[in-house]
């Protein structure tokens, strides 16, 4: 009764196609005398069929059926690679730990220059996983990767300018090494970036009507905390017996030249980051992309916080313990309103981070063009069931609207290019046209 079946797409536990009078999903490797389940051959039947199918299928394991040896081949290979050389970096980074870094002490010496660094190299670690695991998960480790890697350059460069503005005789081993863990690690995720394994694609996108509130807020604290990153975070209050001294310090525009540079490098790289993950299709990419971002700053008020807590010597404004003493001075660390002006912009990109990665998603509307699934239609198109939608996991998810709604057709794909690239919930969800 069911013969003539033709299977057009596999998963990691099912199968979806034709048979003779219908649309059905078997088992993989059944018999397929009988579907599990089945739909008529219609529009209806076949927007059903698929919703079902994703919904049921593992996320990330649906290709085209001929195409699962030859993209698991190459995605493996170029994800290996990726994954070796941010692993690399990241064991340059932690040699860079131990020897001296900068004026002869090392970042392990300093708790207020090792937590950040320590943070930047589990994250790069996170990615370089994410990154061999293939599929969605390698855009999304690149994503962080190359996110970080933006960022922290200008952090790294301002480091360098230290040196560059007083002389090499500053400059420890850790710093070079640091240099090279950093470079290996952005080389990886770039390359993870360059690579687009099955049904995994990304780009920039529009916004519309419903998107620009939330898109302005995203964009707003990005500039925010880039803007906020420049004046002085540190407050200082000095006391004797006989009179009081509050003064702030870590203006990024008080340093040398070069230090200015760095800091004015990490400026620009958080806002413009920001606003590409603001634009970024599908959304969850973007989030990434975002939480490549938020790391390497959040790390920086993590720093801040944790110098608050620690005792500053009094030969930091030039005077010393015995004269300290003499006077009786005390000093009072904290922090200025700059500061928390910063955080709470952090606090806000960290917020739409999370509302951007756990929010359904939807690819598509059901009165999407291209939608027939029939057997003597020339392209392949989109067509899902009124009131479902997919998210770029694979996932069936309640419909949601605004900025929720991937952009559907902004980078130009359509037809057999898309049907082949977004099979499985990157983005463009594409059933191509079951053959007759």
């Amino acid at each position: 009764m069911f013969d003539n079946v033709t299977i057009t797409h596999r998963g990691a536990r099912y199968e979806i196609g034709r048979g003779r009078d219908f649309y059905g999903i078997w088992a993989a490797g059944a018999t397929r005398s009988h579907p599990m389940e089945r739909w008529p051959e219609t529009p209806e039947g076949w927007s059903a069929a698929w919703s079902r199918f994703t919904e049921i299928e593992v996320p990330g394991t649906i290709v085209p059926v001929g195409q699962r040896a030859a993209l698991a081949v190459g995605t493996s290979t170029g994800g290996i690679i990726a994954a070796l050389l941010v692993a690399i970096g990241v064991a340059f980074g932690v040699a860079g730990l131990f020897p001296g870094y900068l004026g002869g002490l090392s970042l392990a010496q300093q708790s207020v220059e090792l937590v950040p660094h320590v943070i930047y190299l589990v994250a790069w670690s996170v990615s370089a996983v994410l990154i061999l695991l293939g599929g969605a998960r390698l855009r999304v480790g690149a994503l962080i990767g190359l996110g970080m890697g933006i960022v922290t350059f200008g952090l790294f460069f301002a480091d360098l300018g230290e040196v560059i503005a007083g002389g090499s005789h500053l400059m420890g081993v850790g710093l070079p090494l640091s240099l090279v863990g950093w470079l290996a690690c952005t080389a990886g995720s770039a390359l993870a970036f360059r690579l687009r394994p099955a049904g995994v694609s990304g780009r920039l996108g529009k916004l519309r009507g419903p998107e620009l509130g939330p898109a302005a807020l995203l964009v707003l604290a990005g500039l925010g905390a880039a803007i906020a990153f420049a004046p002085s975070w540190d407050s200082y209050t000095l006391r004797t017996a006989t009179a009081t001294q509050s003064f702030a310090a870590g203006n990024a525009f008080s340093n040398p030249g070069a230090v200015i540079a760095g800091d004015v490098m990490v400026m620009v790289a958080v806002a413009l980051v920001v606003i590409a993950a603001a634009l970024w299709r599908p959304v969850r990419h973007g989030a990434a992309l975002l939480a490549g971002a938020i790391i390497p700053m959040a790390a920086q008020a993590i720093s801040a916080l944790i110098q608050v807590g620690e005792p500053t010597a009094p030969a930091q404004f030039g005077i010393s313990s015995a004269q300290a003493s003499q006077i009786g001075l005390t000093i009072s660390n904290g922090v200025t309103p700059a500061f928390w002006i910063y955080c709470l912009c952090i606090l806000v990109l960290l917020v739409s981070c999370a509302w951007m990665l756990f929010t359904p998603h939807q690819a598509v509307s059901a009165d999407a063009p291209n939608a027939d699934p029939s057997p003597n239609a020339e392209t392949q198109g989109v067509w899902y069931a009124s009131g479902s939608s997919l998210d770029d996991t694979g996932d069936l998810q309640s419909p949601p609207t605004g900025w929720q709604r991937d952009e559907r057709d902004e980078g130009g794909e359509s037809g057999e290019d898309a049907g082949q690239e977004d099979v499985h919930g990157e983005g463009l969800q594409t059933a191509p046209t079951p053959p007759a």
